[in-house]
């Protein structure tokens, strides 16, 4: 069945088969859908709540360079050619992004700010040294350290010990662009439905029957694009993402010269803890600081908790603005994999993407798109395609609630002091 409209009332779903369910409509979930569906396949995106409404909409905005892991670790684990070919998707994921936003005419803010990685102590700032040369030597790529005497012209605060600056790295207005990235889908022909959370997925005589909330659909193929947001609808997918809260909170808007003085070149701004700050201005000249203030996820008690810690944080890092009223805090999840890459390809029959460890925009947009390709029937070899992908050990002892994470949380602050 071709979809005739890609609009849906929320909580509404035209029953049917499809070439493709879509679970979650997110960056990843969107972007396969409108592919797919430029390619001329009926596509249905099931959401539970509405589209963007978990991490896609309540995040950083931070488009940044590399993974998760950083540059020598990735070295230590893949050697050299791999390492440099696992970074280099990264900035081929931000070109992606960038094409699409271009072609869509998606107005997202976007802008190549650069980012800074703030030293939080001075051996921090060391490392930096031996991270430049790496990057220069492995992966070609040119970075800049600022030391502490001279930093006051990235960076307005004496917390740090020098930075390192990345000027390849880029700022969206993550509401905007998964908002523009849902017209495009839609545009394209993929139906979507909001509030159509799905209950169960079995398999019958060579299709999927996704039961939903608001009725049930049939497909060829499913692909499960639900990241942090990963239920027991899915298990074995849910025992390899390990959904984590990320807190931030919001300024009221500051004097321009106040904006200008604490990120004078509007950077992307986060720092070298484990438990790490992550803040940026944002268009209406907003501070937005976030973090992991909680190693759980996000609830009304969770967030004023984070919002309180977060506060603080702030003022430890520009102290002036210790009186600044804070006008907005939100948490979302993002999905963290055993080994802290990202990883796609077929599970259980199901397609999936997912696990971007807070490095999520770009990636999550391109992996959506080069999941639509393999399910088009394409073949083609990835690195982050089809590899293993290990379950969280005792994670399947419970019941998909990570247990673990306040232990987690300890061992990283105390990694944190000791460091």
């Amino acid at each position: 069945m071709q979809p005739g409209s890609g609009t849906l009332e929320p909580g509404t779903l035209e029953p049917g088969t499809f070439d493709i369910a879509i679970i979650g409509a997110g960056y990843t979930g969107l972007a396969a859908a409108r592919q797919l569906a430029r390619s001329g396949a009926s596509v249905v995106v099931l959401e539970r709540e509405r589209a963007g409404w978990g991490a896609s909409s309540r995040n950083g905005g931070q488009v940044l360079t590399g993974l998760k892991l950083d540059p020598a670790t990735l070295v230590r684990r893949f050697g050299r050619s791999r390492a440099r070919e696992l970074f280099e998707l990264s900035l081929a994921s931000m070109a992606s992004l960038e094409s699409l936003v271009q072609d869509e005419a998606i107005d997202c803010e976007y802008e190549r700010t650069g980012h800074i990685q703030a030293a939080w102590k001075p051996s921090h700032f060391d490392a930096f040294r031996d991270e430049q040369q790496l990057l220069a030597q492995v992966f070609g790529h040119q970075v800049t350290l600022v030391s502490r005497a001279d930093q006051a012209t990235e960076l307005g605060t004496h917390r740090y010990h020098g930075l390192l600056i990345d000027e390849r790295s880029a700022a969206l207005n993550p509401a905007k662009y998964v908002s523009g990235l849902l017209r495009a889908a839609r545009r394209s022909g993929a139906m979507v439905a909001e509030h159509a959370g799905v209950l169960r997925l079995t398999r019958a005589a060579g299709r999927w029957i996704v039961e939903t909330t608001c009725g049930e659909v049939r497909a060829s193929d499913v692909f499960i694009a639900t990241n942090g947001y990963t239920t027991g609808v899915t298990p074995a997918l849910q025992r390899r993402l390990v959904p984590i809260g990320s807190y931030i909170v919001a300024t009221q808007p500051l004097p321009p010269a106040t904006a200008a003085q604490l990120i004078p070149k509007r950077r992307m701004v986060f720092d070298s803890k484990n438990f790490l700050y992550y803040f940026r201005l944002t268009s209406d000249d907003r501070l937005m600081f976030g973090g992991r203030a909680e190693f759980t996820q996000p609830t009304p008690d969770t967030s004023r908790r984070a919002a309180a810690i977060l506060q603080r944080g702030l003022a430890s890092v520009f102290p002036e603005l210790t009186a600044t009223p804070i006008e907005y805090a939100w948490g979302g999840n993002v999905a963290f994999t055993r080994d802290q890459m990202p990883h796609a390809g077929r599970l259980e029959g199901a397609y999936y993407a997912g696990g971007y460890s807070g490095h999520g925009i770009a990636m999550a947009t391109y992996l959506g798109g080069l999941m639509a390709r393999r399910i088009l029937g394409e073949t083609f070899e990835h690195p982050l395609l089809d590899g293993p992908f290990p379950a969280v050990p005792l994670y399947v002892f419970s019941g998909g609630r990570p247990w673990f994470l306040p232990l987690v949380g300890a061992y990283y602050r105390f990694r944190d002091w000791l460091d």
